[in-house]
């Protein structure tokens, strides 16, 4: 009596992405080995970081083969956030440079 349940998919896909994340993880650590500073660093961890959770959630967490609305339900909220903590960072900067202007830059 054979049983199969949900959905198969080749191992040859999981060896790929393996080797994809192994690649990234390599190359975030090559910025700390290289030595970048500043928005260039930040801007490669952070899309090196980026690409690894895609990586992650779409394969492993079977997320490219499920409905548009589960993605949907999974994937807007977070860019909620990110809506959302730019406007707080934009309104921190503008409070900032309006206290600096009316107090002085003196402390």
């Amino acid at each position: 009596m054979e049983y199969t349940q949900g959905q198969q998919h080749p191992i040859s896909l999981y060896l790929k992405i393996w080797g994809l994340l192994f690649i990234l993880s390599t190359l975030s650590y090559l910025v700390d080995y290289f030595q970048f500073h500043g928005l260039l660093r930040w801007g490669l961890i952070v899309t090196f970081m980026l690409l690894k959770a895609g990586l992650i959630v779409s394969i492993f967490m079977h997320m490219a083969w499920e409905r548009l609305a589960i993605i949907y339900a999974i994937l807007i909220p977070p860019l909620c956030l990110l809506v959302l903590l730019g406007m707080m960072a934009a309104e921190a900067d503008y409070i900032f440079l309006r206290r600096l202007l009316f107090f002085g830059s003196g402390g």
